[in-house]
């Protein structure tokens, strides 16, 4: 039987597996760079040279260090084996919020794209505190990383502080950035006006025309998504409204924030039979989750929905809520990996700023849902 078979394989007192002959194979464990030299007979630094770049030394010395590993237990300090290098190989990336499921999304596409340029990605969250934010900027830059990929807090952010950094390494603003301070960061986001425009456009065909519902006035984001939403609305001969509420939006709890002004217009009869558009799809889920407490995702005769909700963004749980999410999806992954593109191509110039800063736009495709 398997279970049987798998029994036989381990030793009675929980050490190692045992081979075909029933020895242990153990492999004797090795912890600094001297007692690796003595184990595989080859001097220091030519293990050095060889952790820094196999192709350094002679193919035949590569390949007697090769066979000596796989005798041995070790694993190189990643940091040591790249003192004397002119690269680290290490790329920062921070973000406000990892519980945030976008930027987890577009943490993936980052560390594919690292990895297949043999980069190392190492991430922090700001909290949402502009001091941690600074902190993990200095951090990195004192690792000496390579470069950083950073999606700002924006308005909280402190700006002399990632201006500093940016001075002195590649640097990246993913999905946001600081709307007039830093123009010569390199730049890889949405294009809002285009996103924002589509799903706008699509609503006004459908429906009644949408009021929307912003942000917090955190980033970049937040103020572009607003401006898209009024020139598209004006230029379909529509007037703009702009949800008004007295509540203050805490930082980055966007579903909270959302829920208690929808529930608060909902209690007292206000946009109950309207299309709302959301500046992103966590603005959304919060507030689809007030109508669905008010009770209001009852349909029409004709089986269309008296309210409508759409976001922007394509949250990765938005197709899964009820009812499914309507939303502007943007391009984590062309995103993700065109900021690591930037870097790697700024490190192939090593780190030389250039004239010219990259500002890269990638539209939005809409996705038609139950809500919408």
């Amino acid at each position: 039987m398997l279970i049987a078979s798998l029994c036989q394989d381990v030793q009675p007192d929980g050490g190692a597996m045992a081979g075909r002959t029933g020895a242990p194979v153990n492999k004797p464990k090795i912890n600094t760079m001297e007692e690796l030299s003595t184990a595989i007979g080859v001097s220091r630094p030519t293990l050095s040279r060889y952790f820094q770049d196999p192709d350094s030394v002679r193919s035949s010395t590569s390949e007697k260090i090769r066979r000596g590993l796989e005798r041995v237990e070790y694993i190189p300090n990643f940091f040591a084996t790249r003192m004397n290098r002119k690269t680290t190989g290490l790329i920062g990336v921070i973000f406000p919020h990892l519980k945030d499921l976008f930027f987890t999304s577009l943490l993936e596409a980052i560390e594919t794209a690292a990895m297949e340029a043999d980069l190392t990605i190492i991430t922090q969250s700001s909290h949402g505190d502009p001091a941690i934010e600074t902190r993990a900027v200095e951090q990195l830059l004192s690792m000496n990383a390579d470069g950083v990929i950073v999606a700002p807090l924006g308005e909280n952010s402190d700006v002399d502080a990632l201006s500093r950094v940016a001075g002195r390494l590649p640097f990246v603003f993913i999905d946001s950035r600081l709307r007039d301070a830093l123009p010569d960061v390199d730049f890889v986001g949405t294009d809002n006006r285009q996103s924002v425009s589509l799903i706008t456009d699509y609503l006004c065909r459908t429906g009644s025309p949408p009021v929307f519902l912003g942000m917090p006035r955190l980033n970049s984001n937040s103020f572009e998504r607003e401006a898209a939403y009024i020139a598209e609305m004006k230029h379909l001969g529509h007037d703009p409204v702009i949800v008004s509420t007295n509540i203050k939006g805490d930082g980055w709890a966007f579903e909270a924030y959302a829920h208690e002004v929808m529930d608060d217009l909902f209690s007292r009869g206000h946009l109950t039979e309207s299309t709302i558009l959301c500046a992103n799809d966590r603005l959304a889920i919060g507030a689809i989750r007030a109508a669905s407490r008010h009770g209001l995702f009852s349909r029409g005769r004709e089986g269309r929905r008296i309210l409508r909700i759409a976001g922007h963004d394509d949250h990765p749980l938005s197709r899964f809520m009820t009812p499914a999410l309507t939303t502007a999806a943007q391009d984590t992954e062309a995103i993700g990996r065109g900021a690591v593109r930037i870097l790697t191509e700024r490190l192939r110039k090593s780190g030389g700023a250039s004239d010219k800063p990259v500002f890269q736009l990638h539209e939005a495709v809409l996705r038609v849902r139950e809500s919408a």
